[in-house]
């Protein structure tokens, strides 16, 4: 802005120029005002509160963010995930490029909560455990994982020889229970001035004209909500049983897993892909707990807490990308897709959000991003 060289013997002039001054920041402040962004999140599952609370980081002042989902907490899948750092070779992007920077910007951001106070609270924490076969040695180890753990190792003899299996790894990771950590991020999300708002969505055209742009963390519901039909549930049964005493986790090949949370232990499961039960099994149910049994016999102790099934939202690439929705009526929504992480939500959730972030950030109208 250029300066003007005021005296006191130029008082109306001094005057004139203030009353254009204030009328000029007046444009200014109304101008900033017209183009703060609307943002919507639809889901408010893992992936879609820490898309919510990373927009409200990166939009500009005075934006606003809503959250519109039909299940939230203990209502959605992300509930039941046993939420340890270990994603499976299935889990991919676009290419192993963004596959690999989605998984390492994830660490780091979990990392950082568990250096801080907010750890506890947050529902995270290091866990560390073992890997075993009996019959296929390359499936205890997990490229993905190599680069990004510390501690990641071959098991000794001594434990080899104590758990009864020929093949094993040895590592330490990160656990982030959703049952601390989605009341966490809603507290944030709400705290920060995010809206919320219980609706079941049948077409994001119903956002139009409301929402400048809109992040579709739907999960499973793209199915029905973008007619994506890659989408497909992976169906899982789990157990959540108290054993204090069980310190480590567990995983034998890809069949039976044992993770201990903050106050459970979660003991699975299953991976049937494209199964609608809703319900647990009985034979499922009785394959868990003899697998589990077998490699851990002090859990016939445990306290059985609960049984629960949820739908794994699988694709067989996680979709992070821009699109622009024209819709039949001739209405138009610009969206960025965050969905299909299928078992690795909680894991993977922080890098893909980050990524789904700089795209509505690209997407903002202009005057936006020179504020």
């Amino acid at each position: 802005m250029e300066h003007t060289l005021l005296t006191p013997t130029h008082s109306s002039h001094k005057t004139h120029l203030s009353s254009r001054s204030h009328k000029f920041a007046g444009r200014l402040v109304r101008s900033a005002v017209e183009v703060m962004a609307r943002v919507c999140v639809v889901g408010a599952g893992v992936v879609g509160l820490t898309t919510a609370t990373q927009l409200q980081k990166a939009l500009p002042p005075g934006s606003t963010v809503t959250i519109i989902a039909d299940k939230f907490l203990k209502e959605t899948t992300s509930d039941g995930a046993a939420g340890i750092f270990r994603p499976g070779l299935q889990f991919q992007g676009d290419s192993p490029e963004v596959t690999r920077r989605w998984l390492q910007d994830s660490f780091n951001f979990y990392k950082s909560i568990l250096n801080s106070q907010d750890a506890a609270s947050a529902g995270v924490k290091l866990i560390s455990g073992f890997h075993f076969s009996s019959k296929y040695p390359k499936i205890v180890w997990n490229s993905l994982l190599l680069p990004i753990l510390e501690e990641y190792r071959s098991c000794t003899e001594e434990e080899l020889s104590f758990y009864r299996h020929k093949y094993g790894t040895f590592m330490t990771t990160i656990l982030t229970e959703c049952r601390r950590y989605l009341p966490y991020l809603t507290d944030k999300f709400t705290r920060q001035g995010g809206r919320i708002e219980k609706r079941h969505l049948k077409t994001l055209e119903e956002l139009v004209g409301h929402y400048d742009i809109v992040c579709n963390c739907s999960g499973f519901g793209a199915k029905d909500l973008v007619g994506d039909e890659l989408v497909t549930p992976i169906r899982g049964q789990i157990y959540k049983v108290r054993a204090p005493w069980i310190k480590n986790f567990y995983y034998v090949d890809y069949d039976m897993y044992i993770v201990p949370g903050f106050e459970y232990i979660t003991l699975g499961g299953t991976r049937q892909f494209d199964s609608y039960i809703e319900e647990t099994n009985k034979y499922d149910s009785m394959a868990i707990w003899e697998r589990c049994l077998a490699l851990i016999p002090s859990l016939k102790d445990a306290q059985v807490v609960q049984e629960w099934v949820g739908w794994r939202p699988y694709r067989p690439a996680v979709r992070v990308e821009e699109e622009f929705l024209t819709f039949d009526s001739g209405r138009s929504l610009k969206v960025v897709h965050n969905y299909g992480h299928g078992g690795y939500g909680v894991m993977t959730a922080p890098g893909t959000s980050i990524h789904a972030v700089k795209l509505v950030m690209k997407m903002l109208p202009s005057a936006l991003s020179k504020l």
